[in-house]
């Protein structure tokens, strides 16, 4: 097996969308060792190497996560880090959450409350959309959740989920505000949840406060009201950090006119083009696991204990797997024929049985109203800015955000209305 540089962090700090794949193209394969925090790491892309990874036979996800990753973006003891029972019996919870027509109601408050912004942006020279899609995300996915979000408490409980991932990977001490952000929010959403069951509150029976608070584990216990509670941020902070691939969204129609849907286009068309700006564009860089024991692969011996990482976007454009994947073509996905193990910007294999995340539905959803929204309900230009994508920062975004001028609802949409 080839093996990169001796110790590869500072590599993959400066360059975590491409450091995987420039290694790879260099060595002609799909898997190589160095070391990542001096531990040494077996990094992997492609489908064959996706299937693998996600065999709960060999991996485990106990301890592979980096301590400062836990410690700030999915928070510790929550669903992503569990294996077994324990992991299928929390993971059920989640898709228990989201139905279609669950799902469906996140979108439809999403939109609802996009539209009631629509009025003050139009007021505004220029909105930077980033930014601006957060209090919109944060306050539907709260009501969606039955979370109390007082007027007063709005920005700081917004401001906290945004660091959650928008920080997580920053240094020094972006960092640091990232893991004060956790620290908050953990301790907020303990006292909702010890307030829902002591009856002080009352959410609705389908919600995710509802149905998190009255969890119980494997062995029968309710789960304490910090793991409740990082939980429930595991349903609020992916859902505000739909905000990178929305703005993401915005930065493909106006790069890739030629073969971005119009107003006229059918949801089908809508459809293909979120999934390859999700494809095409770097989200979270990799996921980690250990090898709970030895075992062979591709004729290479890994002992137990070995870490490897999955990199998620050199998967998602891996030239072995995808014809072209420098180019966006959303055409690729009419024949609707890959596996779970190729597109996998939340992870891969089987939601009910595997890591991948069950919020996919709802970036899906977010992600398909948040393209008719820019398409058909409002008119906007996009004045002088720089849109290149910085690839160093974690989540990547274009270096301006994705700055919005002359905002006003469509001609079309006020007909309608």
């Amino acid at each position: 097996m080839p093996r990169g540089p001796f110790d590869s962090t500072l590599h993959f700090l400066r360059r975590p969308y491409d450091f995987v794949n420039t290694v790879c193209s260099r060595t002609g394969g799909n898997m190589f060792e160095t070391r990542l925090l001096l531990r040494r790491t077996v990094c992997l892309r492609g489908e064959a190497a996706a299937e693998m990874f996600y065999d709960k036979a060999r991996m485990s996800r106990d301890g592979a996560m980096p301590e400062p990753v836990r410690a700030t973006l999915t928070g510790k003891g929550g669903v992503q880090g569990l294996d077994g029972e324990r992991h299928l019996r929390r993971k059920e919870m989640f898709v228990s959450l989201l139905t279609q027509e669950r799902v469906e109601a996140l979108g439809e408050k999403f939109e609802k409350m996009w539209l009631a912004q629509l009025p003050a942006w139009t007021r505004e020279s220029q909105v930077i959309f980033y930014e601006a899609l957060h209090p919109i995300l944060a306050e539907a996915v709260c009501d969606w959740a039955g979370v109390p979000l007082p007027a007063e408490e709005r920005i700081k409980r917004t401001r906290d989920l945004v660091l959650l991932f928008d920080r997580a990977a920053a240094l020094g001490l972006g960092h640091f505000r990232a893991r004060r952000a956790r620290s908050r929010s953990e301790a907020w959403l303990a006292r909702v949840i010890k307030d829902a069951r002591d009856r002080r509150l009352v959410p609705p029976a389908e919600s995710a406060l509802a149905v998190i608070a009255a969890h119980r584990d494997e062995d029968g216990a309710l789960l304490s009201p910090r793991i409740a509670a990082v939980e429930l941020l595991n349903v609020l902070r992916p859902t505000v950090a739909t905000s990178v691939y929305i703005t993401l969204l915005a930065h493909a129609l106006h790069s890739f006119p030629d073969v971005a849907p119009t107003p006229a286009s059918d949801r089908s068309e809508l459809g293909r083009f979120v999934q390859e700006v999700r494809r095409f564009y770097p989200f979270f860089p990799a996921v980690a696991a250990r090898s709970r024991k030895d075992f062979r692969w591709r004729n290479v011996r890994f002992p137990a204990g070995r870490r490897f990482l999955l990199d998620l976007h050199a998967t998602n454009t891996d030239p072995h797997l995808w014809n072209e994947p420098e180019i966006v073509n959303p055409d690729r996905f009419r024949k609707e024929d890959f596996s779970a193990f190729a597109l996998i910007p939340q992870g891969g294999g089987d939601v009910s049985k595997n890591h991948r995340c069950p919020g996919e539905t709802v970036v899906l959803e977010v992600m398909e109203r948040s393209l008719r929204m820019l398409l058909c309900e409002m008119e906007y230009r996009l004045p002088a800015q720089n849109l290149r994508i910085d690839r160093s920062r974690m989540p990547a975004l274009p270096v301006s955000k994705i700055i919005l001028a002359d905002i006003r609802r469509s001609e079309r949409s006020l007909k309608e209305t």
